[in-house]
């Protein structure tokens, strides 16, 4: 009963430290989601146009491909700009929060890519060239896709912008698949 009372109380409910501020506390919720999508996002999208468009330090689009290719994917450019389209348009979606599922599901998925094709072999420690950050950067796309946009995002006049098991189940469904078909191809 006490967890329940916990979990569940009023955002205008008065604790041991006196009466809330006028402010609930969903909104500073959804700040810290905004502030996640943005940052996240954003240095997603900027991964994905270094790929692209060889900025930001970026190699672009033709030397990617001769690195994609060398992976094995073939042709190597082709798989370049799939991954980089990926990345920048997933991470532009993220930060904007619009078809946030969607966005998910293309980060995920090339993380899966990457986690198989490159830094498996490595172990788990970055450091060593291993999965961590992989790892990483899937679970925060799978979150905010769990999590939902919040409600500074263009997502939240839709149903799918409130998140929930069905937006993750999604995201990560989708993302492994489209790795599996890359990967199989």
């Amino acid at each position: 009963m006490l967890t329940r009372r916990i979990l569940y109380r009023s955002a205008h409910a008065e604790d041991a430290r006196g009466p809330r501020t006028a402010v609930p506390e969903s909104y500073a919720a959804d700040a810290g989601i905004l502030l996640l999508r943005l940052t996240f996002g954003l240095l997603m999208a900027a991964h994905g146009a270094q790929k692209l468009f060889g900025i930001f330090g970026g190699h672009g689009l033709t030397a990617t491909g001769k690195g994609f290719a060398a992976l094995g994917y073939h042709p190597g450019k082709v798989f370049a700009a799939i991954c980089g389209g990926s990345e920048f348009l997933g991470g532009l979606g993220l930060a904007a929060g619009l078809l946030t599922p969607l966005a998910a599901a293309a980060v995920i998925g090339v993380m899966i890519n990457a986690m198989v094709t490159v830094t498996a072999a490595h172990g788990l420690w970055e450091t060593n060239g291993g999965v961590e950050y992989s790892v990483c950067i899937s679970v925060v796309a799978l979150v905010i896709a769990a999590l939902g946009p919040g409600r500074l995002a263009l997502d939240r006049f839709f149903l799918w912008g409130r998140g929930g098991w069905g937006e993750a189940a999604f995201a990560l469904g989708l993302g492994g698949a489209s790795a599996a078909i890359a990967l199989g191809l």
